[in-house]
């Protein structure tokens, strides 16, 4: 269909989450090895014009602090050669330690986001 499958956004949030944690001095990397897990308790993605194969894209990413063990993130996914917006989507992650029980975020991170 030359379009890229609905399944990459979800791929491109990742990737647009990483790089804003990284950007923000917090590789996921660092975070895990603290043991530290992030995992997606929800996901959305609201498609607003196709993506075609060998588009070029910004994904805009934002966070935000609902509460001390959860974190939203938004994205915003933009045709760089028109600055179409084709999709925005969300995705909410709960804190939670190795043995994946709750936990609370640690204060540097609290205060990237609050």
């Amino acid at each position: 269909m030359q379009v890229a499958y609905h399944v990459h956004y979800f791929v491109w949030f990742e990737v647009g989450r990483c790089d804003l944690l990284r950007s923000l001095g917090h590789s996921y990397r660092d975070l895990e090895s603290t043991g530290l897990m992030l995992p997606v308790i929800e996901a959305q993605c609201e498609f607003r014009h196709s993506t075609r194969y060998d588009d070029e894209l910004w994904i805009i990413t934002r966070g935000s602090l609902l509460s001390g063990a959860r974190v939203k993130f938004e994205y915003e996914v933009v045709c760089q050669e028109d600055k179409t917006v084709t999709a925005l989507g969300r995705t909410v992650h709960a804190a939670v330690n190795r043995e994946g029980r709750p936990t609370r975020l640690p204060p540097k991170i609290r205060e990237v986001f609050e």
